[in-house]
């Protein structure tokens, strides 16, 4: 098996370096939120289970979820069922600057795991929690992203009228995680001022409600609920998915009146830029009708080529229709380093190098990349015990328990 340390170039202390994080998380949530702290320089403690994190073993859609969501971390296996075992989790919290979870409600204080208990052991200690609902009439139910898009409204806007769709990723999950990161760093900041951590809580449906809040105020300002994305009275007439030569699609916009004066210049359309119907922004809102047959039946014949040279060329916004596998080949990500290599650590591609994301944005003109490969399981279990204190013997005794693996 490749190490799971990686040679990287010498480079400046990540802001986080020296920052301890122990998380007690599954799936994408709480797994999210730690690798940010990791990309950022923090030591990230992975615990898992004596089989595993779930998603390590997940097929389909799920089968990227552990290599993308746990990079730049350290695994250690503990049976928290077993008294040593939950001890040994107890001393690794205590070594921590931030603990961070994303289990039902009650199940860390089983374990003396909750903030309540640590809190007492370390009152520096940050906390950071993941659920479904903040606290309230809410709290206890079970959540996927799936329930909280299907009851917070995003569902109903990305799919067509009566169909409701949930988006294509996991956006609440990945976004739920990113919001408890953001909390731990503004809890960071707190504690260097007054000395104490606190308690951050991250909640899924709370996130999708953030989401859909531009629609709960477009309510507001205009009195009208908002219709499904699919049929929604645009702001802007041209801003569409076009399908053009050999069943190619193209996404085409043009959302000023500058823009469209340019759009029809560059397509060769002067009569529609001098149809008095279509003067003006709203003008070609309230004519979308009459105005997007004509732009469709014109723009059948030519190639999403030939039409991204010509929007290029004349500065206008488009967009190619693409797969996610195709953006492994896109260029300006291959340029501008948005790709790392990743060794996957289990299942049958063990061991080969895939291409993971990095985090959207730069630090000092670089990009946060991969230090650590994303662990095998337990792959860190004997150096962490012999950091907390234990001998070889005591660690002996972890492992014939099954306490430890």
């Amino acid at each position: 098996m490749p190490p799971d340390h990686l040679t990287v170039d010498a480079q400046p202390a990540l802001p986080l370096a020296g920052l301890r994080v122990v998380e007690f998380t599954h799936m994408v949530m709480g797994p999210t939120c730690g690798m940010l702290l990791a990309d950022m320089g923090a030591d990230v403690i992975k615990v898992e289970p004596i089989e595993g994190d779930r998603t390590r073993h997940l097929l389909g859609a799920g089968s990227g979820f552990f290599p993308m969501f746990n990079r730049n971390k350290k695994s250690i296996a503990i049976n928290l069922h077993q008294p040593a075992g939950a001890e040994v989790a107890r001393k690794l919290a205590a070594s921590a600057d931030i603990v961070a979870e994303n289990f039902k409600p009650g199940t860390m204080g089983k374990y003396g795991l909750d903030y309540a208990a640590l809190s007492q052991v370390n009152e520096r200690l940050i906390y950071v929690t993941h659920k479904g609902f903040l606290p309230g009439p809410y709290e206890n139910r079970t959540a996927l992203d799936e329930v909280v898009q299907m009851m917070g409204g995003l569902a109903y806007m990305t799919g067509r009228p009566g169909d409701p769709l949930r988006a294509g990723t996991s956006v609440n999950d990945i976004m739920g995680g990113m919001f408890g990161a953001i909390g731990a760093l503004g809890a960071l900041i707190q504690r260097g001022v007054t000395g104490r951590g606190q308690e951050v809580q991250s909640a899924l449906f709370e996130n999708n409600v953030f989401l859909v809040g531009q629609h709960m105020l477009q309510y507001a300002v205009t009195g009208k609920a908002a219709a499904p994305m699919p049929a929604r009275i645009s702001p802007w007439a041209v801003y569409d998915v076009f399908t053009v030569k050999d069943g190619e699609q193209i996404f085409l916009s043009a959302v000023s009146d500058a823009q469209w004066a340019t759009f029809c210049d560059a397509l060769g359309l002067a009569d529609l830029k001098a149809d008095p119907r279509y003067m003006s922004n709203n003008d070609r809102v309230r004519s979308r009708p009459t105005l997007l047959p004509v732009l469709r039946e014109r723009l059948a014949q030519r190639s999403a080529a030939e039409l991204s040279a010509v929007l290029l060329a004349h500065e206008l916004p488009f967009a190619p229709i693409r797969r996610p596998d195709e953006l492994l080949d896109d260029e300006h990500l291959l340029a501008t380093g948005g790709l790392a290599d990743i060794v996957l650590p289990d299942g049958e591609r063990a061991g080969q190098t895939a291409k993971a994301t990095l985090f959207p944005f730069t630090m000092d003109g670089q990009r946060l990349g991969v230090r650590l490969n994303p662990p095998r399981l337990g792959s860190h279990s004997q150096e962490l015990l012999v950091e907390l204190g234990y001998t070889s013997d005591q660690i002996a005794a972890l492992l014939d328990q099954a306490a430890v693996a």
